[in-house]
């Protein structure tokens, strides 16, 4: 049998503390956030050091083009769900919300697939090695963004 915890009556205290507007200011300019943005833009210049590394390092143009695509097809399709999920729209309710990432997740996923059965077309003499090489090196920067922790923004204190 479920049980169901009893909503707060008015005047109980919450279970949680309530921040206040100005609270809640200075939570956010102690512990800012990463742009997504900041991330897509690591992942293209990895994809793009990998791939003139790959380039130099073996002498073939190929294997150079081959990484490059093989970080393209993680930068492309996650501008794309990064675009999809900062645009400012209100969902109904959570579980709309949460179709919809779940959404632009499979979109991301299927595009993904789809650059890669694509790519023996479009890239010539294509190296399998160097493109995954490519594309796991691009999708290795979420966890150094994960790790990362930026500087906290001073407070303007009047």
């Amino acid at each position: 049998m479920k049980t169901i915890a009893p909503l707060p009556e008015a005047g109980d205290e919450l279970p949680f503390k309530q921040l206040t507007a100005e609270e809640a200011r200075r939570l956010r300019e102690e512990h800012p956030s990463i742009s997504v943005w900041w991330v897509l833009g690591g992942q293209a210049l990895v994809g793009l050091v990998t791939a003139l590394a790959a380039w130099a390092l073996t002498g073939k143009q190929n294997v150079g083009l081959s990484a490059g695509y093989g970080a393209l097809a993680v930068v492309i399709p996650a501008a794309i769900f990064a675009r999809g999920l900062s645009r400012r729209f209100a969902a109904p309710n959570v579980g709309a919300a949460a179709v919809g990432f779940m959404v632009r997740e499979m979109v991301k996923i299927l595009l993904s697939l789809a650059m890669l059965m694509a790519a023996p077309k479009l890239v010539a003499a294509l190296s399998w090695p160097a493109l995954l090489i490519g594309m796991v090196l691009a999708m290795k920067v979420y966890w150094v963004a994960l790790a990362y922790k930026p500087r906290k923004r001073k407070l303007n204190v009047e």
